[in-house]
């Protein structure tokens, strides 16, 4: 539940640009060794990494993203998904995790259709200038079947890539609006893609959509893991039953489970970050791409 006069109003008044920065320095810090939930990133140096920007055909043109990958390569590969304020340093961040415990991580900008690379620094700045506007219009161009183009797109580049280990299957994890684009690229390539995770995802049942992401889930081959905000289940309160139904008619290794928290509490630049129940998470995260990546 993306509420954009709730978020509007926190970014005009609850924070400014220099106090986010605050924000942005603890997801820094939550990238190398938070302070609860894996006491394993704790007193530990992460691992050699390189990191890039990087540029790829799909069908619709030229997508761009953030690749980050441990020294210690070939690994499997995870593609990450950001929430409606797209491609930033919050999510490079997460990404800068990742790689430090073993994977190989895309970052894509799913706006590129339209624009390329970063265009917001932070949640901040998008919701305090004008971010709802141009988002909109660029989100309507995002589909099943558009993202399922870029996800194999997204595959196929990874494949090629000296850092992935191709023997190993593929994650992707995705936040707010990436939370279906994980069930359409599990869909898209379902031999590849093992492991999927939506977290605070928006959209996941459409009953009267051919498309919906809990009516794909039959066509892909990953466990899930579908960690959903408290407010979201409030408002939406069978979507959970629904997808727990359709992952068991299907047979699928899934954990659907509603976390104490609001709408984006994973995301260290949202004004809903719960570092807690985010270590929670990603713990639960790591355990599924351990078993099956």
């Amino acid at each position: 539940m993306c509420d954009e006069a709730t978020i509007t109003e926190w970014a005009r008044k609850g924070l400014n640009r220099r106090q986010f920065g605050v924000l942005g320095g603890m997801a820094a810090v939550a990238a190398c060794a938070p302070a609860s939930g894996d006491a394993s990133d704790n007193a530990i140096t992460l691992p050699a990494m390189s990191e890039r920007m990087v540029e790829f055909a799909t069908p619709d043109g030229t997508m761009d993203g953030f690749f980050v990958a441990p020294a210690s390569n070939p690994v499997p590969s995870v593609i990450l998904w950001p929430d409606i304020a797209g491609l930033r340093e919050a999510k490079r961040d997460m990404a800068r995790r990742l790689a430090g415990r073993g994977y190989a991580t895309l970052v894509v900008n799913p706006y590129y259709r339209d624009r390329k690379g970063q265009i917001w620094e932070d949640f901040a700045d998008f919701a305090g200038n004008g971010g709802w506007n141009i988002a909109r219009a660029m989100r309507g161009k995002l589909n099943a079947e558009t993202v399922m183009r870029d996800a194999t797109a997204a595959v196929a580049w990874l494949e090629a890539q000296k850092e992935v280990d191709t023997r190993r299957g593929i994650g992707t994890q995705g936040y707010c609006m990436g939370g279906p684009f994980t069930f359409w690229t599990a869909a898209a390539v379902p031999a590849r893609v093992r492991a999927a995770g939506s977290f605070h995802g928006g959209g996941l049942v459409k009953p009267d959509d051919a498309m919906s992401p809990h009516k794909l889930v039959g066509e892909t081959k990953a466990n899930f893991l579908v960690a959903i905000s408290q407010d979201d289940d409030a408002e939406a309160p069978g979507d959970k039953t629904a997808l727990r139904e359709a992952f068991a008619a299907s047979g699928h290794t899934a954990t659907v489970e509603v976390f104490p928290a609001d709408h984006g509490w994973c995301v260290p630049d949202s004004p809903a970050y719960n570092e807690v129940e985010a270590e929670k998470a990603w713990t639960k995260l790591l355990a599924m791409y351990g078993a099956a990546l």
